[in-house]
């Protein structure tokens, strides 16, 4: 379970994430961008945390349009961090 701590911290954590990979000239190790990304969406807010956010502080959040499919079980999913090849 996310807890708000943990949300607040993706959210803001994710925001500086974002901020120097557009400032970067050169993302040269290809596994981090992707590591730091799975760990940032760990606890991201989903649509229904940005629903109830919005019914809170409606002059702060606004109701997200629609849940994709893939938010549903997004925090039940494992994702591996060195995914493996099956070309082998």
């Amino acid at each position: 379970m996310t807890t708000p701590a943990e949300r607040t911290k993706a959210v803001v954590d994710t925001r500086d994430f974002l901020g120097m990979l557009a400032n970067a000239e050169e993302v040269t190790i290809r596994g981090l961008v992707q590591s730091v990304a799975i760990s940032l969406l760990r606890h991201y807010p989903l649509n229904v945390d940005l629903d109830v956010s919005a019914s809170a502080l409606p002059g702060v959040w606004t109701h997200p349009t629609a849940e994709r499919p893939e938010e549903r079980t997004a925090r039940t999913r494992v994702v591996p961090l060195f995914p493996m090849r099956t070309d082998e």
